[in-house]
């Protein structure tokens, strides 16, 4: 047994798994939630200001850079990254074809052309291989998705880019607290983006979003666009810029969450352990993240034959599951114009991957709900 307490959902435990619990994480802090209301009603504080300055001050210390910068959400994080850094019409941006289509919209927003590439088979995260086959003359930057909660191995990738002057930037937006030797993401290259979406492991009560640097110019560059191209001065904008700004009710639940983030991540750990040992000797193939990381388990993404009826059997037995991603980034309508045409593991991980229920407030029970319903499908299947 995992030792996570039982209280939550006891009755909706004989009932069903669900995908995801929210409220179950939420009602002990309720209280802090609606003084964050009563605190922002009173002070007049909705958007910017001391609390958004505090929040970002603890971001910063949490992921271990000099500077957190609040934004309206994760996609707007990674397009003012790429803006802040100059990247626009004319450059190319590598990006994994396995990953959600906010990471290459991004790219389009800010004005470059994505250049799609596979994906390491056992990971399911960008590769140092595919990036070296990737860059061209018109290569700007780097883009790494630390994808379900994994971490991508930056190191040698940050050593091709110094090599050919590229930027490297970290999609964080499902990896919040994890490590690669110790140093958390958002630390780990140039810049880092993280969403705040309420189902994140950090996530708010609405949306939001940060980028993470050490680069003091690219961090005032960036707050500048985030804030309608102004400057201190008010009245004066000096760069075409946007609305992207964390609001402060959302930074101050983020505030009163983040003392939990790590306790949240060990459960998921925990219960990503747990899969690991029921379905290790089964026909689901499980991730295997880099050497040296620690993950956060986000999803718990496993890839199986027949997953399409696989799922079905599941909400049958009352068990909801996700698909993450049905379509890899580079066959969707919207982004098949930027080819390059067959990648085929990440199209082959795109018609096999299932993501399996995961959230801290899991119970024992609902896991072993969970995988007792795995291990009667496949017998089911071998008969």
């Amino acid at each position: 047994m995992l030792g996570a307490p039982e209280q939550h959902n006891q009755q909706r435990d004989c009932r069903a798994v669900p995908f995801y619990a929210l409220g179950p994480q939420h009602q002990p802090l309720s209280e802090q939630f609606h003084q964050c209301l009563r605190d922002a009603i009173e002070n007049d504080g909705f958007v910017g200001g001391p609390t958004v300055e505090q929040f970002e001050a603890q971001w910063a210390y949490y992921c271990g850079t000099a500077h957190a910068i609040g934004v309206a959400n994760g996609t707007d994080a990674i397009e003012l990254i790429l803006r802040g850094l100059g990247i626009g019409r004319g450059d190319e941006v590598v990006v994994p074809a396995n990953t959600f289509v906010a990471t290459a919209e991004a790219v389009v927003a800010a004005g470059a052309k994505p250049v799609f590439v596979d994906v390491d088979p056992g990971s399911l995260l960008i590769s140092e291989g595919s990036v070296l086959a990737a860059i061209g003359p018109r290569t700007a930057a780097i883009i790494v998705v630390h994808l379900y909660g994994h971490v991508v191995d930056v190191r040698p990738i940050n050593e091709i880019a110094a090599r050919h002057g590229l930027a490297v930037v970290e999609d964080a937006a499902q990896a919040h607290g994890a490590t690669l030797r110790g140093a958390r993401t958002g630390s780990l290259a140039h810049a880092g983006a993280f969403s705040f979406y309420p189902g994140k492991n950090l996530g708010a009560l609405g949306d939001g979003g940060a980028v993470t640097t050490n680069d003091l110019g690219l961090a005032r560059r960036i707050r500048v666009l985030a804030n309608h191209g102004r400057t201190a001065d008010r009245h004066e904008h000096v760069e075409i810029g946007r609305n992207s700004r964390l609001d402060s009710l959302q930074a101050a639940f983020l505030s009163a969450k983040l003392p939990h983030l790590d306790e949240a991540n060990e459960r998921r750990r925990q219960l990503a352990d747990a899969y690991g040992s029921r379905l290790r000797d089964t026909s689901i193939q499980l991730p295997t993240p880099p050497a040296g990381t620690t993950s956060v388990h986000h999803l718990m993404a496993v890839q199986v034959e027949g997953r399409d009826g696989f799922q079905q059997r599941l909400a049958e037995r009352a068990i909801a599951t996700g698909i993450h991603y049905r379509s890899a980034c580079h066959r969707q309508p919207a982004f098949e114009r930027f080819g390059p045409g067959y990648l085929p593991i990440a199209e082959r991980a795109a018609a096999r991957i299932v993501s399996l229920p995961m959230f801290p407030t899991m119970t024992d029970r609902q896991l072993q709900r969970t995988c007792d319903a795995i291990d009667m499908i496949l017998t089911e299947r071998r008969q």
